[in-house]
């Protein structure tokens, strides 16, 4: 059985190798020692805080195979973005030129460059490893999320994000970088993709074109993949979109990929999850459930069969469950259907 839980210290090894896998682009999990030790470091402080209100926590989470113990894939959140450092996008948007003496109107493209998210919450970080995508780990390690989001809502904000990756090669060019690189920036896509993920982005607010950019300035190639996403990266984004999230046409100033939103209370598994005591029993033939414990410091969730007693008004689950949610009779849990019908 696959368990979530809080990312530890003693991770750390296999913290590395997730992130050597998932490339150049990924730019939450460089391949940097101190970097990748201070985001665990971060998030242990994070889940044994007393939050009243969002800020800069940042939850780290990984999936562990229970069969040998190590962390297969890594998914996290930030409570609040862009307090302690800026946080940028482009705003893809329209405007009119118009001449009525000369009866010519053109409606044009601009990227302004903008910090419209600052303060809401991100989910963010999610990787899983070649070896572990199967069955349903990728929709359990991105979903479970919304459950921990509704159940410890005082900790987030009421919009929650999720940034796209953007089109790139297997070398991680670019294609809309590489315009930027040839007007403002000097610098390959790896390099300025690495230096963001090291928290050095001094260079973007210098660099970076002040004024609106017109769209149809940009080469051909720059401007086909403006809001689209990484092929590796469509299941992601279609999971999210089939939970309620959409691009309001804020783009990765990178790699213009789209940035989508939703409101916590219209995210489709937050909204219809429900939060009921357990009963420890035989659970074999019932729909299989996303199910969390209630707790931070000390947060589990799997994915596992779950019968609901509607007259006693609990939730049945197995002790193989119970024991990996480190839960007893009587303990309550959040759970939702892993997979939503319709």
């Amino acid at each position: 059985m696959m368990v979530i839980r809080p990312i530890r210290s003693s991770d750390y090894d296999s913290l590395h190798d997730i992130a050597v896998e998932s490339g150049i682009g990924f730019t939450s999990l460089p391949v940097n020692e101190e970097l990748l030790r201070n985001k665990i470091a971060s998030s242990e402080a994070s889940f044994s805080a007393e939050v009243s209100e969002p800020g800069e926590q940042s939850y780290l989470f990984v999936m562990e195979d229970g069969e040998s113990g190590t962390a297969v894939g890594t998914s996290g959140i930030q409570a609040a973005v862009g307090l302690d450092d800026a946080f940028y996008h482009y705003h893809l948007s329209k405007v009119a030129h118009v001449s009525r003496e000369l009866n010519v109107s053109n409606l044009v493209e601009i990227l302004t460059f903008c910090n419209d998210y600052t303060g809401v919450t991100e989910i963010c970080t999610l990787f899983l490893r070649e070896k572990a995508r199967k069955g349903s780990n990728g929709r359990l390690l991105s979903k479970f999320r919304f459950l921990f989001l509704q159940e410890h809502q005082h900790r987030f904000a009421k919009t929650v994000i999720a940034e796209m990756r953007g089109v790139s090669d297997d070398k991680g060019n670019s294609p809309f970088w590489r315009w930027l690189e040839e007007h403002f920036f000097s610098m390959d896509f790896p390099t300025a993709d690495y230096l963001t993920g090291i928290g050095q982005k001094v260079f973007i607010a210098e660099l970076m074109p002040k004024y609106p950019i017109y769209v149809s300035l940009l080469s051909k190639e720059a401007q086909a993949v403006i809001g689209k996403v990484h092929e590796k990266t469509r299941p992601a984004l279609q999971l999210l979109q089939s939970e309620g999230f959409c691009c309001r046409g804020y783009v990765d100033i990178f790699d213009a990929g789209p940035t989508v939103e939703a409101d916590l209370q219209h995210i489709r598994t937050a909204r219809i999850s429900r939060r009921l005591p357990i009963r420890i029993g035989d659970a074999q033939d019932a729909l299989t459930n996303m199910v969390i414990n209630t707790r931070v410091e000390d947060f589990r969730g799997v994915a596992t069969p779950l019968l609901v007693d509607e007259s006693k008004q609990e939730a049945i689950i197995s002790s193989q469950a119970a024991s990996a949610l480190n839960l007893v009779d009587g303990d309550m849990v959040r759970f939702a259907p892993l997979k939503i019908k319709g």
